[in-house]
């Protein structure tokens, strides 16, 4: 038997994958914005509509990280694809492979689907993972600066829509 695992979450993930993102926030120095509760993440996994989905890596059957993604559509492409939100090994299983493993997973997934990319953000300042994404062959999209509403912002633009 292998050591490690990669699987679907099941709703009884729901307490680590929770822990997780909240440890992911930590370590990029945003645990101020990780908001999600344990009823927010089982309803977007779980839920219907279902809003995300979620990889579970185990290591010998302990949790040890997790790939939470979301699915995209590529106008240029013309299909679906994945954007993966959240990436987290714990500390004490890095190097093991289980980042790769999950990618290699989220890739598989997403072409079993028909889908054409899989796309993600990194920090800037976070070296080992930027060092795991090249050494995949992931290419960096210089020249795409990402923008985002939230907050006072988007709910200021909203009642433009009223």
């Amino acid at each position: 038997m292998t050591a490690l695992v990669i699987r679907e979450a099941v709703p009884a993930d729901v307490p680590t994958i929770t822990r997780f993102v909240h440890a992911l926030a930590a370590y990029e120095r945003l645990a101020h914005e990780a908001r999600g509760t344990e009823a927010d993440f089982h309803a977007a996994i779980f839920g219907t509509p279902q809003r995300a989905g979620c990889l579970v890596a185990e290591w010998e059957g302990e949790p040890a990280g997790m790939a939470l993604y979301h699915w995209t559509f590529s106008t240029f492409l013309a299909r679906h694809g994945r954007w993966l939100e959240d990436l987290w090994v714990e500390p004490r299983f890095r190097r093991r492979g289980i980042a790769r493993a999950l990618f290699a997973r989220l890739a598989r997934d997403t072409l079993e689907e028909g889908g054409g990319r899989l796309a993600w953000n990194v920090l800037d300042w976070n070296q080992p993972a930027i060092a795991t994404y090249d050494a995949m062959g992931a290419e960096s999209m210089k020249e795409w600066i990402t923008r985002r509403l939230a907050g006072d912002a988007l709910a200021t633009l909203a009642k433009e829509a009223a």
